[in-house]
Parts: C-alpha cells; sequence; structure tokens
C-alpha cells in the first residue's frame, strides 16, 4: 500500500526519528513500513515560539490499512505518469540557440526523442565561462560573448540557482528530478524553497550536455547566431564562424540579454509588443538579523533565511523583493562594457555574512514605449549607462537605507559591508534610476518592514542598478508556439514567456514537446 501524509509537523529544535513518528502517530508497526520518502518540506515561522517543519512524506507499506484513509491527512499516493518520447522524424536536425534553461530542457528533450540537436551558444563552455567571469570580477576584464549573462547555463548560472516559482504543472517534478539525476543535491526535489547553489550549477550543466552529446547532439561554443533566410524546404541558419545549417525548426532560446538578436529578430518582421518589467536595486543586510527577523530565538537550529514580499503603493504601482540570495554576494552581471548591472549569487552552503535581494519596481509599457517594442531594452540600457558614468568605472552607486530614507547621501558604511566585486560608490540614486522608481522605493521600504521587522535597517545597503529581473518585451507566438515566421520558436525569458530557471526550462520542456505532439 502506498500513501501519502500530507501534514506532518516536526519542531525544528527537535531531532526526530521520521520512522518512529510516523509509526507512534497512525500507530502502524515499524516492520509494515518499507520506504519513506520527503515529498515536501517547508519552515512555518508564524508563530515565532514555536517554528515547525512541515512536511508530505510518501510512504509505502507491505500491507493494507485501509483504515489510515479515514485520516485527513492521508490519501492514496498516485505517481505523476512518466514523461513520453516518441522518435524525431523530421529531414533536418533542431537548432537550438543558446543553453540557457529553456534551451536546457528542449534539448535534453529532443536528444532522448533521437533528433540529435545542433546548439549554438554565443558564450564559452560553463568550464571555461566560469573563468572570463573570475577575470571580470577581479581584473574587470570582459568578454562581451561570454560573462554572467552570455554562456553554457544562461544568466541563472551564476544567481544561485533558485527553483523557486509561482506555477504550478506536473512536469515540474520532472525538471527538478532532472536536475538531481544531473548532480543537484536531491533536496531540490522536495524544499519549498529550492536552490542548486552556484557551485553546483558547473557540474549540473556539463551533466546535462554530457547526456545530450552522447545522444547525437553537437555543441558550437563561442558560437553567434546572426541570421536565417526562409527556403523551399525550411530555414537557412547563419552564425559567426562561417557556420550555416538547414533546419525546420528554429528554437530561440536567447535570454533576455540578446539585445542585438532581438533587434535583428524584430527588424526581420517578427511581430514583437512591450510588456511590464521591473527595475530597482539590490538590498543587502547581515544574514544573522535576517535570521533573528524570521526565526527569532529558533535561528540557531536553521539554515540561512529567506525572506519576500511585495507592497502596492497609492499609485498601483508594485514594489516586490526577487531573487533572494541568502549568505550570498551582490554580482557584477553586464554584458557591454561600461554599464553597471547587478545580481545575487549564493553557493550551496549559502555561507557568506550578508543576505541579498532585488528591491524592485514595477515599469509599465507606458513609462517607456514610444513606437517600437524595443524601447524597453533602452529604457534598461540608459540606466546601466547612467550608473557606470557615476564613478566612470564598474564601481555601482549606492546608498544607506537610513539616509536613502530621509533624502540624504551616505558617507560611510556601518554593521553592514558591501559585497559588490568591483566596489561601490556613495551616490543619490535619483542619477541612475528614474526619480518615480526612487521615490517608490523610498515609500515601500518602510511598508514592506510591517511585516519582516528589522527590514527598514538604517545600516541595509542599496546598490544599483537591477534591470534584467525580466524581459521588457514578448516575441508573439501561435498556440503551436511558433512566430509568424513558421518554423521560428521564441521561447524562454528572452522571449518574455519566462521568470526564472525553473518557468524557462518549463517553456523549453513544453515548446519540445509541442513540436513532436506530446501534450
Amino acid at each position: 500500500m502506498e500513501i501519502k501524509i500530507k501534514n506532518f509537523q516536526i519542531g525544528v529544535a527537535y531531532k526526530t526519528d521520521i520512522k518512529n513518528a510516523i509509526s507512534n502517530k497512525y500507530n502502524i508497526p515499524l516492520s509494515e513500513i518499507e520506504q519513506i520518502k520527503i515529498l515536501r518540506q517547508s519552515i512555518d515561522a508564524r508563530k515565532k515560539n514555536n517554528v515547525v517543519y512541515n512536511y508530505q512524506f510518501y510512504v509505502q507499506l507491505n500491507t493494507n490499512r485501509l483504515e489510515l484513509l479515514n485520516n485527513k491527512d492521508i490519501e492514496l499516493y498516485h505517481s505523476n505518469p512518466p514523461i513520453r518520447y516518441t522518435k524525431w522524424t523530421f529531414p533536418y536536425r533542431p537548432i537550438i540557440v543558446g543553453f540557457g534553461p529553456s534551451g536546457m530542457f528542449a534539448a535534453l528533450y529532443l536528444a532522448r526523442c533521437q533528433a540529435k540537436p545542433i546548439i549554438i551558444e554565443r558564450g564559452s563552455s560553463i568550464e571555461n565561462r566560469k573563468k572570463e567571469v573570475e577575470l571580470f570580477l577581479k581584473h574587470r576584464q570582459l568578454n562581451p560573448n561570454s560573462n554572467v549573462q552570455f554562456g553554457e547555463g544562461g544568466a541563472g548560472a551564476f544567481s544561485d540557482g533558485k527553483l523557486t516559482t509561482n506555477l504550478s504543472d506536473k512536469l515540474i517534478d520532472f525538471i527538478l528530478f532532472e536536475f538531481f539525476q544531473h548532480g543537484a543535491t536531491e533536496d531540490i526535489t522536495y524544499s519549498s524553497t529550492p536552490h542548486i547553489g552556484t557551485d553546483y550549477l558547473e557540474k549540473v550543466v556539463k551533466n546535462i550536455r554530457e547526456e545530450i552529446i552522447s545522444l547525437g547532439g553537437t555543441f558550437y561554443f563561442n558560437t553567434t547566431f546572426l541570421a536565417f533566410e526562409r527556403e523551399k524546404q525550411g530555414l537557412k541558419v547563419s552564425c559567426s564562424n562561417k557556420q550555416e545549417f538547414d533546419t525546420q525548426h528554429l528554437l530561440l532560446c536567447i535570454g533576455h540579454s540578446a539585445r542585438d538578436t532581438i533587434t535583428y529578430l524584430y527588424q526581420k518582421g517578427l511581430k514583437m509588443e512591450p510588456k511590464s518589467f521591473s527595475i530597482g536595486v539590490r538590498i543587502e543586510h547581515l544574514q544573522t538579523k535576517i535570521n533573528r527577523m524570521q526565526y527569532g530565538k529558533f535561528a540557531a537550529f536553521l539554515p540561512p533565511a529567506t525572506y519576500k514580499g511585495a507592497v502596492h503603493l497609492k499609485d498601483k504601482r508594485g514594489v516586490y523583493l526577487f531573487c533572494m540570495c541568502p549568505g550570498g554576494v551582490v554580482m557584477a552581471s553586464a554584458d557591454t562594457k561600461k554599464s553597471i548591472v547587478t545580481n545575487g549569487m549564493s553557493k550551496k552552503n549559502r555561507a557568506e555574512k550578508n543576505a541579498n535581494a532585488a528591491l524592485l519596481v514595477s515599469i509599465f509599457p507606458t513609462d517607456y514605449y514610444h513606437n517600437s517594442p524595443l524601447d524597453g531594452m533602452f529604457f534598461q540600457e540608459k540606466y546601466e549607462k547612467m550608473a557606470f558614468e557615476i564613478s566612470n568605472d564598474y564601481k555601482a552607486p549606492c546608498n544607506l537605507v537610513g539616509e536613502f530614507i530621509e533624502g540624504k547621501i551616505a558617507t560611510y558604511f556601518r554593521s553592514v559591508k558591501p559585497s559588490y566585486p568591483h566596489g561601490v560608490c556613495f551616490c543619490d540614486l535619483n542619477k541612475c534610476l528614474p526619480n518615480f522608481v526612487v521615490n517608490a522605493l523610498r515609500e515601500a521600504i518602510p511598508l514592506l518592514d510591517k511585516n519582516m521587522k528589522g527590514f527598514n535597517d538604517p545600516d541595509a545597503i542599496l546598490t544599483g542598478v537591477e534591470t534584467r529581473s525580466s524581459s521588457p518585451l514578448r516575441i508573439i507566438r501561435d498556440e503551436t508556439r511558433q512566430t509568424n515566421i513558421s518554423g521560428v520558436y521564441p521561447i524562454g525569458e528572452g522571449a518574455g514567456y519566462a521568470g526564472g530557471i525553473v518557468s524557462a526550462a518549463l517553456d523549453g520542456l513544453k515548446t519540445a514537446m509541442k513540436i513532436m505532439h506530446i501534450e
């Protein structure tokens, strides 16, 4: 008999033998319990005097105990049906442009369908990309084609590998399991806040690449997609290094930072539309203060705390927290020279001194749109360059929360020290963000503090600018996931259909399944 226990609480301060606890609570002899597997684990810290772990368990019994089903917390366990594959029968191999999460899962699925995909990646393999990122972080030597934004693994490879999503889809379990099978730790399959860790992502990405190669896939690194032309049988795809390919399926998994490619696609006639996105800053606190804020006296028993929050202001503009990195650092994430882009990153152990998160303000098309769906990209670019010009260096503009709220500029750091690798300079953030964004942040921080006491820490650091949380446009596609030019499939974050690792991976997987007529 296989059952699912939907709600099982264990105090975080107690070491509990789970098998004995289940046996005692539901009166099941230990000898009848064959297997226990964690399906879900979360921390409930709403009551600071009684912080608990909430679990869901799969339990396999060697007997039938139907009386257990009378308990409202227990039901029969039903596993998700296995994913289906069919054989590739098209005359040409599919071309996948970009090997971030969407390209990765599209390529993996199609490779298992014997499609032998061709992957075009403008950046380097993850091993070489890591070295190029280090050159920028340590010596300001930027490779515009292989950096924190571009290269094998996508932008998420240097952002902690957070796997949280607001989506609900049974294919998400498949994605998490594949990450685990390719080198991530098993906890990502059941944690309510799963993260791979940047240090583990290198192995995961490499292992997925090696499986695709073993199934006949071909990778072209340091190769940029340039153009395509319609032909009788499909498309002729041209890339740098004088590479050309024939295909009937061009999957554009380009990421939201491929501005040159997006501009080319617009000029080529692909239909696009402007969309809302967000810009703002990274906010950086001491991790120990975040732990106490979230867990109270139980902080010593728990891993580094996360948080999330959002407020809606009187002008109906939203301010929210995104990409929270416990025990992490603020990353220098520029992909073009003389610009500043920030992001956050954590390793698996989340052991750094500070916590950071994106503190973002909603940007609507009415804020930037003039006559082109590319206007949002130009809006982002404007403030990234303004941020650089403050110091005419890669030092990021910053202020402390206390002075920022009072409309002043700090002159020295207090308890929180910045983690941004190129250094920071105190300034008026109006010099690198729209005035309405600065006003929204100033109004929102005290409001966020109402539910997270201590968030409005005057020593916390605001580092700008965070502009790449999502794409400012959407490449329009139909129900077959193709653009107005048949055979072209825009996928993932760059196309405006995702906003994180899991949602991008899901979009890539679903597009590949659609091509194979698997619903």
